[in-house]
C-alpha cells in the first residue's frame, strides 16, 4: 500500500479521490436501456439479462418451488446466523419508531405531525460474486417495521438462471413474495418504469457497482425516490499505536474484498503502526479466496502518516467515508468531533464486519462522500412526515391579521382573500 507522511492541506483533494468512474462515462448507457425497458418492458429485460448474465430466462419471476428448494438446501447454521442478524436489526429499527409530535403554536391553532409508510418500495440486492442476502435483512426489515404495503426484489441470476439459496431464504423469513431475476440497470429501470411482470415503485433502496449507482441517480429524473447514491464500498481507519495492527488489517482488507474499486485507507500518527499494517496486509493477502480483487483494491488504498490530531480530524470530515473505525487512545476528541460519516465502529473489538451482518445497526451507507449530506438507511428512509393542523375560531382570530398582511406584502391577494372572509364571519 502507498504510504503518504504528512501531506500538507493542499495535496488532500488528490489523495483522497476516489477510483471510482464519473457519472457521465456510464450515463449514455444507462439512459439507452432506460429507453430500452420503458418501451419493451420484460422483452428488454430479457435480453439484457442474456447479455450482461448470460443466461436465456423463460420468465423473471422467482417460484415457491424455487424458494422452498433453497430454503431445503440451505445450511442450518446459515440459517440460524441469519436469524440472530434479523432479530438484532429488528431491535435497533424497532427503535426508531417515534409518537406523532403534537403542539398547539397559539391559542386555537393545534398542529401535528404524523409517520406514513412509503406505499411501494423496491429493494435491489447485488449478485454476482458475493451474493450480499444480508442486505436483505437491512432493507426488508425496516421496510416491514415502516408498514409499506409492497416490497419488492431484483436479483441478478446467475449462468443457471438461479438466485443463491441465502438470497431466497432471507426473503422468505422477511416476508418477500415478490422476487425478480434481473440485475444492474436494467433492475432500476423495471423498477422506475414498471413491466408486464415487476411492478413499479415509489422508492429504490440497495446498494450495487457503479453502474446500478448511475441507474438510481437516472431513476429520480422520473419522479422516484432513492435512498442514496451508494456505491463502491470503502472503510477508514484511524490508529494509533493502542491498536492491533493485525486487527486493522484485516478490517481494511474486508473492505477491499468487495470490489476493486473499493477504496481502503489508514490514517495514524505513528509511524511504527503504519509499517506493521503493511506487513500484516500483504500477510493476510495470501490466504484469501479473493485475493485478486482485494490486491486492485488495494492498489487504489492508502496508508496515512498525520501526526496532528486537529489535521487527522479534518481529513476524515473532507473524505467523509462510509466505514469508520476509531482505534485510538483519544477516543472522545474524535467522536465529538466527527461530523461526516455513514457508520462509526469504535475501539478494538468493533470490527466494521459486525456493522455489515449482525450487530443491529444498517449497513447501507452514502459513498463517495455523500456522509456529508446524507445519512444511511434508517427506519425514516421508509417513511413520510405528514403535518396536520386544524385552527379554531379563536385561533384564526389569533394569526389572521399577520397572515393578511403578509400575503398583502408578497402580492398574493386571494391568499389574503381566503383569511379576509373567514375573519368577518368570526366576527
Amino acid at each position: 500500500m502507498r504510504i503518504i507522511e504528512n501531506p500538507n492541506r493542499a495535496q488532500w483533494k488528490e489523495i483522497l479521490q476516489r477510483p471510482t468512474a464519473t457519472y457521465e462515462a456510464i450515463e449514455p448507457l444507462a439512459q439507452r436501456i432506460f429507453n430500452s425497458v420503458a418501451a419493451e418492458g420484460d422483452a428488454a429485460l430479457k435480453a439484457y439479462t442474456e447479455v450482461y448474465d448470460k443466461v436465456v430466462l423463460e420468465t423473471l419471476t422467482v417460484s415457491s418451488p424455487e424458494v422452498h428448494v433453497a430454503i431445503a438446501e440451505l445450511d442450518p447454521d446459515l440459517k440460524e446466523a441469519i436469524k440472530l442478524a434479523k432479530t438484532n436489526i429488528e431491535s435497533f429499527h424497532r427503535a426508531q419508531l417515534t409518537d406523532r409530535v403534537s403542539v398547539e403554536t397559539a391559542p386555537g391553532v393545534h398542529c401535528w405531525q404524523e409517520k406514513r409508510a412509503i406505499e411501494k418500495v423496491g429493494l435491489y440486492i447485488p449478485g454476482g460474486s458475493a451474493p450480499l442476502f444480508s442486505t436483505i435483512l437491512m432493507l426488508a426489515v425496516p421496510a416491514q417495521i415502516a408498514g409499506c404495503n409492497e416490497v419488492i426484489l431484483c436479483t441478478p441470476p446467475d449462468a443457471e438462471g438461479k438466485i443463491h439459496p441465502a438470497i431466497l431464504y432471507t426473503a422468505h423469513l422477511c416476508g418477500l413474495e415478490k422476487i425478480y431475476k434481473v440485475g444492474g440497470i436494467q433492475a432500476i429501470a423495471a423498477m422506475t418504469f414498471g413491466t408486464e411482470t415487476v411492478p413499479q415503485v415509489y422508492k429504490i433502496f440497495g446498494p450495487g457497482n457503479q453502474y446500478v449507482t448511475v441507474a438510481k441517480q437516472l431513476a429520480t429524473r422520473f419522479g422516484l425516490a432513492i435512498d442514496m447514491p451508494a456505491g463502491p464500498s470503502e472503510l477508514l481507519v484511524l490508529a494509533d499505536d493502542t491498536a492491533n495492527a493485525a486487527y486493522v488489517a484485516s478490517d481494511l482488507l474486508s473492505q477491499a474484498e468487495h470490489g476493486p474499486d473499493s477504496q481502503v485507507l489508514l490514517v495514524s500518527n505513528s509511524k511504527a503502526m503504519i509499517e506493521q499494517v503493511n506487513t500484516e496486509v500483504s500477510r493476510q493477502l495470501l490466504d484469501l479466496p479473493r485475493k485478486d480483487i482485494a490486491e486492485k483494491a488495494i492498489a487504489n488504498s492508502k496508508l496515512i502518516l498525520l501526526e496532528d490530531a486537529q489535521e487527522s480530524l479534518d481529513l476524515i470530515n473532507q473524505y467523509g467515508p462510509e466505514h469508520f473505525i476509531i482505534c485510538v487512545k483519544d477516543l472522545d476528541f474524535y467522536i465529538d468531533g466527527l461530523q461526516n460519516a455513514g457508520s462509526v465502529f469504535i475501539g478494538n473489538h468493533t470490527p466494521e464486519s459486525a456493522g455489515d451482518y449482525a450487530s443491529g445497526t444498517n449497513h447501507t451507507l452514502p459513498t463517495n462522500g455523500y456522509a456529508k449530506q446524507y445519512s444511511g438507511v434508517n427506519l425514516g428512509s421508509f417513511q413520510k412526515s405528514i403535518t396536520f393542523q386544524q385552527i379554531t375560531p379563536h385561533g384564526l382570530a389569533q394569526i389572521g391579521p399577520a397572515i393578511e398582511k403578509m400575503a398583502e406584502a408578497e402580492g398574493l391577494q386571494a391568499h389574503k382573500n381566503a383569511v379576509c372572509l373567514r375573519l368577518k364571519d368570526i366576527k
